[in-house]
């Protein structure tokens, strides 16, 4: 049975979806994204139903987002936020923080659902999941911006161009906003748990490229 975890790094998620514009380079395409978002979510799920459940990863971010040569996509550095919860949490590491975890510090399994959502708006948006909309001193959560844009019924202005430029999987891209957007609901217990997540992103998958992996094969290889 292969490992849900990387044992040796390969590229992080956050190179390949922002280097790879500022370098222009060959964007993701919305397969080899949604196969990442399958394998970030299982390997959360591995985490939290661990431990009779008491594990919680409470760093999550795409810079600990690794992938292998295939691409799938591994979870990282499970346990390092513990040994450094006494050290402020970078500007940077603020967008991925659920809203209770920004009053209470303490992170839970629903706050790792809230992370892996921002995760997933920056697979779909391809932005950073904090925003300077025209003023350095003013910061918007990704979150935020996204539900302030699908208000307003502008929900294609949402999706990163470079996945716009692919045909028919805009039905596809809308899906895995809702999975997305259920994750940052703002109270905890309207998120749902990572196999639920998991069910609804395999379905995704399978309406676009054929069946998916079954839920117990992961996504992520050691050596």
């Amino acid at each position: 049975m292969r490992s849900y975890w990387c044992m040796t790094m390969s590229q992080l998620v956050a190179l390949l979806l922002f280097c790879n514009k500022a370098t222009g380079r060959a964007a993701l395409d919305w397969e080899t994204r949604v196969k990442i978002s399958l394998g970030m979510a299982r390997g959360l799920a591995h985490l939290h139903a661990e431990g009779s459940g008491k594990f919680i990863h409470g760093n999550l971010k795409s810079s600990n987002i690794l992938l292998s040569q295939n691409l799938d996509g591994c979870v990282s550095e499970f346990g390092l936020a513990q040994l450094m919860t006494t050290l402020p949490a970078p500007a940077r590491l603020i967008g991925y923080r659920a809203p209770e975890v920004l009053e209470t510090k303490k992170p839970t399994q629903k706050s790792d659902v809230y992370s892996f959502g921002v995760l997933l708006l920056e697979m779909l948006t391809g932005k950073a999941p904090l925003r300077s909309p025209g003023r350095e001193d003013s910061v918007e959560h990704l979150p935020r911006w996204v539900q302030s844009v699908v208000r307003e019924e502008w929900t294609a202005e949402v999706f990163d161009v470079d996945l716009l430029r692919h045909p028919n999987i805009e039905d596809e891209m809308v899906q895995l906003l809702q999975v997305a957007m259920a994750c940052v609901a703002v109270a905890p217990d309207q998120r749902p748990k990572m196999d639920e997540v998991i069910r609804r992103i395999a379905e995704i998958r399978n309406s676009y490229s054929g069946p998916a992996s079954p839920p117990e094969e992961t996504a992520a290889q050691a050596p």
